[in-house]
């Protein structure tokens, strides 16, 4: 299946039904927060997703439980190697030299990361 970029409306959805598992539009509304939106518009969001392949559901009688058809970590990793290419050329140099000047990462934290690497390293020799 090819992965579509979603809506910010679409991920809010998709986000809820990853933590739910499974739900209709009502419990789907209820973990949004406040203002809620109709149920006419999330609604339509959840067959929008369903149209992208995104979620499926079970019919029962005339309701519908919708449950995702996309795993979490398979539209992270969409929107992670999208990110990197967009925005740093696919260099993790420039990523990692990034989140340490943009969050003004302390010694200790950059220490704790330099660790991390390094035991990925070892891990993968």
């Amino acid at each position: 299946m090819h992965i579509k970029e979603l809506t910010k409306a679409e991920e809010q959805v998709m986000q809820i039904l990853w933590q739910l598992k499974e739900a209709i539009v009502k419990d789907i509304i209820e973990e949004m927060p406040e203002p809620k939106p109709a149920y006419n518009t999330v609604s339509t969001v959840v067959r929008v997703l369903e149209g992208k392949g995104f979620i499926d559901h079970k019919a029962y009688g005339n309701s519908h439980v919708y449950f995702p058809a996309v795993q979490e970590a398979d539209y992270k990793k969409f929107t992670f190697d999208k990110m990197m290419k967009n925005y740093f050329n696919n260099s993790y140099q420039s990523l990692v030299s990034f989140i340490a000047d943009e969050k003004k990462l302390d010694l200790n934290e950059l220490d704790e990361l330099t660790q991390l690497l390094n035991n990925l390293k070892n891990e993968r020799s």
